[in-house]
């Protein structure tokens, strides 16, 4: 469970989050939509601490990020925007074995997990390729395993399809769908809902920090427009 009580976030005098609550039930898939600048991306890095509220606070089963920063993170996976503000290895296996050495695994959990996560994208036997020789798609993908590599019990997406082409947003999505299907809650920030409004159990539309909307896809379709989100 992912809960958030009353959060508060200011860049320096701009307020970007404005005493937002919401929680994230285990094996739920929230979209979290929203114009540039609603406050979506400053929300979700409170998730696993990238960020500290100004007031408020972030709860990870049941526990306060600030508490056990390395237990949140592990609890956590987030995918940026731009996969490589997030690449940390050259190659696809040491950026997926990163995390799991950071938990101070053996190299055999490590390796097994390494294994486990790019099998788990489509990606196996590639760990030894360059991650800038890979396409966007493929990029899309080693970010997504390297989080899947620290088997969190959420997964936070930050508009995973931005710049990729068709085939590959539909390789994404697939990898989604299953996670989804396996019972791992998902977090998708996203402007555009067509690909992942049939995964969604709930969408929460955003507007000047605040939570604007939420509820059922069902529930708040007919009201996205006037919160400034494009219906699917």
């Amino acid at each position: 469970m992912l809960s958030v009580r009353n959060l508060v976030h200011r860049y320096g005098d701009t307020v970007a989050v404005d005493g937002v609550s919401l929680d994230v039930a285990d094996g739920e898939c929230v979209l979290v939509a929203g114009a540039n600048g609603s406050g979506k991306t400053t929300l979700v890095r409170h998730f696993n601490g990238l960020l500290e509220p100004d007031e408020g606070d972030v709860l990870v089963n049941g526990t306060p990020v600030e508490d056990d920063l390395v237990a949140a993170r592990a609890s956590v996976g987030m995918v940026f925007q731009n996969p490589r503000d997030g690449f940390v290895g050259a190659t696809v296996g040491a950026d997926v074995a990163f995390g799991p050495e950071n938990l101070g695994l053996s190299r055999d959990e490590v390796d097994a997990r390494v294994e486990e996560a790019l099998d788990a994208v489509e990606l196996g036997g590639r760990g030894d390729e360059r991650v800038a020789d890979l396409s966007g798609g493929e990029q899309e993908r080693v970010a997504i395993a390297a989080a899947l590599a620290m088997r969190p019990d959420h997964l936070v997406l930050d508009e995973p399809f931005t710049g990729l082409d068709w085939p590959a947003r539909q390789s994404v999505l697939d990898r989604l769908r299953a996670l989804s299907e396996r019972g791992t809650s998902l977090v998708v920030v996203t402007h555009d809902l067509r690909d992942v409004w049939e995964l969604a159990d709930s969408v929460v539309a955003m507007r000047d920090g605040e939570v604007a909307l939420r509820g059922t896809p069902d529930e708040v379709l007919d009201g996205l427009p006037g919160v400034g989100v494009r219906p699917p």
